[in-house]
C-alpha cells in the first residue's frame, strides 16, 4: 500500500478543520489555528516539490534521476502564530548530500525576516505593529525589539540612493509635480509638504522621479527641488502638470520656461465648484467638461470664450478664476488625443498614497523628517511598480517631436519679440532730455521687464 504524503495528510486535516469550524467558540483561536495549518500545508507542499525537482521524477515514478526518497525527519518553523511542525523530505544514494535550501531559508535566514519587516513597515504598520506581527505566542520576537527599528533603516539607505541617482538616463516626456502633506512633530509644524515629481517617459513608462520635504510648498522650496532635478541631469520635459500653488508655478516658469505648463483639471474643477450654487453646478460642470474634452486646442479656446460670454454676468466669481491661467488649463489640447486624460491631472500620486492608506491603519504623526520621508518613499516606490504604462504609437511619437520643435521655436520668437520691443523702448528714451533719459535708462537697466 502506498504511503500517504505528509502534505496529503495535512490537507485532509485542514478540510476536517473547515467542517468543524462553525462549532469553534473562540474565534480568535480558531483563526490562529487556521493560519498555522494553512502555513504548514503550503510549506510542506513546497518542501516536497523541492525534493521532486532535485531527484528529477515524481512520487512513485520510475526512470532516470538522482537518488531515492528516504522518508522524512521532523522539523519546525517559528512563525507569528506559533511553532509549525513540518516533515523534512530525505534523499539517499544521490552521490551528494541533500539539503533543503527552502527549509534553511525559512528556518534561519534573518535576511528574509528583515525584508518581511521592511515590507510590513512600508505598508503603513508602525514599528510596534511590526514587532507584534513577528512575535510568537510565547512572546518571542523573530527580530529583537531594537532590530525592527534597525531593519527599517534600510529604507533610508534606499531613499538616499534614490535621491542621489543620475536622472539623465530617464527620457522624460511629461512631468508632474505635487505636494503631499504629512503630520510631523517637529519645528512646531503640524503638517509638512513632501514634494513629489514623477513622469511619463518617451516609452510610455510612469516613473517616480524625486521626493523631498518642502515645508509649505514655498517658491524657494520648489525652486531648490527643481534645480536639484536639473543638476542631476533630468532632461527638459515637453509638459509640466501642476496644481495652482503660486510658489510652484513661479518656480516652474523659471526652471522650465521652454516646457508647456498644464494646470491640473481635478484641482481646478474643485475650485470652480466652490464658486457655483449647488443647483447650477450640474449644468456648469457639463460646459466645463466640454471645454476640457474639446477635440482641438482652437476649439477649446472658442468654447472657453463662449463660456465666459454666457456666464460672465451670472457667475462673475467663477468666470474670474476660470480666466486665470487659462492657457495652462487648455494646453493639454495641443497634445495627442489619447494622452490627454493622463497628463491633465496630478492625481496619480494622491491616488497611490490613498490606496496604500486604505489598506492599512491610519499613519501616526511622524516624530522626525527622516521617519516621514522613508515611509512615504517606501509606499510610493512600491506603488510606482504597479503603475500601468501609456501606449505611445509611432504617429504619436512624430506628433510629440513636432511639438518639441514648435515649443522651441515659440520660445525663440518670444525672446526676439521681447528684444525688439526693448530696443524700441530704448530708442524712444534716447530722444528725451538728458537728465530724464539717464533716469529712465537706469530704471530699465535695473528692471528690464518693466517695459511700460
Amino acid at each position: 500500500m502506498s504511503k500517504v504524503l505528509p502534505s496529503e495528510e495535512q490537507r485532509n486535516q485542514l478540510q476536517a478543520f473547515f467542517q468543524q469550524l462553525g462549532s469553534q467558540e473562540d474565534g480568535s483561536e480558531a483563526l490562529s489555528q487556521l493560519v498555522r495549518m494553512a502555513t504548514q500545508l503550503i510549506v510542506q507542499e513546497a518542501l516536497e516539490a523541492e525534493q521532486t525537482d532535485f531527484i528529477g521524477r515524481g512520487h512513485y515514478e520510475r526512470g532516470e534521476g538522482q537518488g531515492h526518497r528516504s522518508g522524512y525527519v521532523d522539523g519546525h518553523l517559528d512563525t507569528a502564530e506559533g511553532r509549525v511542525s513540518v516533515q523534512r523530505p530525505q534523499v539517499r544514494d544521490a552521490g551528494q548530500p541533500y539539503r533543503s535550501r527552502l527549509y534553511e531559508v525559512l528556518r534561519g535566514d534573518s535576511e528574509m525576516v528583515e525584508q518581511l519587516a521592511i515590507e510590513m513597515y512600508a505598508r503603513g504598520l508602525s514599528t510596534r505593529d511590526v514587532e507584534d506581527a513577528l512575535t510568537d505566542e510565547n512572546g518571542v520576537c523573530l527580530l529583537s525589539k531594537s532590530g525592527v527599528s534597525e531593519v527599517t533603516e534600510a529604507l533610508w539607505a534606499e531613499y538616499e540612493a534614490f535621491q542621489g541617482r543620475d536622472l539623465s538616463t530617464i527620457p522624460v516626456l511629461y512631468v508632474f509635480l505635487d505636494g503631499l502633506y504629512e503630520p510631523l512633530r517637529t519645528h512646531g509644524i503640524e503638517r509638512e509638504a513632501v514634494l513629489c515629481a514623477w513622469a511619463i517617459t518617451l516609452e510610455g513608462k510612469k516613473v517616480l522621479v524625486s521626493l523631498s520635504l518642502g515645508n509649505k510648498e514655498s517658491y524657494e522650496a520648489w525652486l531648490g527641488f527643481l534645480r536639484d532635478l536639473v543638476s542631476r541631469g533630468l532632461p527638459t520635459p515637453l509638459t509640466v502638470t501642476t496644481d495652482g500653488a503660486p510658489g510652484l508655478l513661479r518656480a516652474v516658469d523659471e526652471v522650465w520656461a521652454d516646457s508647456l505648463r498644464l494646470r491640473c483639471w481635478v484641482h481646478r474643477m474643485r475650485n470652480f465648484q466652490a464658486k457655483v450654487p449647488p443647483s447650477r453646478w450640474p449644468e456648469i460642470k457639463a460646459h466645463l467638461q466640454a471645454i476640457r474634452d474639446a477635440p482641438r486646442h482652437d476649439a477649446g479656446e472658442a468654447a472657453a470664450k463662449d463660456f465666459l460670454q454666457a456666464f460672465g454676468q451670472e457667475l462673475p466669481s467663477l468666470c474670474s478664476i476660470f480666466s486665470e491661467d487659462l492657457d495652462a488649463l487648455l494646453n493639454h489640447l495641443k497634445l495627442p488625443w489619447t494622452h490627454r486624460k493622463y497628463i491633465r491631472t496630478t492625481n496619480l500620486i494622491e491616488r497611490a498614497f490613498v490606496e496604500e492608506r486604505r489598506r492599512t491603519k491610519t499613519l501616526p504623526r511622524f516624530f522626525t523628517e527622516k521617519s516621514c520621508l522613508k515611509l512615504v518613499y517606501a509606499v510610493l516606490i512600491r506603488a510606482a511598480k504597479r503603475w500601468q504604462a501609456v501606449h505611445i504609437t509611432e504617429l504619436e511619437h512624430q506628433q510629440i517631436q513636432l511639438l518639441f520643435q514648435k515649443q522651441k521655436y515659440e520660445q525663440i520668437y518670444l525672446y526676439l519679440h521681447h528684444m525688439v520691443f526693448l530696443m524700441a523702448r530704448v530708442l524712444r528714451i534716447l530722444v528725451l532730455p538728458g537728465k530724464i533719459q539717464c533716469l529712465l535708462l537706469e530704471n530699465l537697466y535695473r528692471h528690464p521687464t518693466n517695459l511700460i
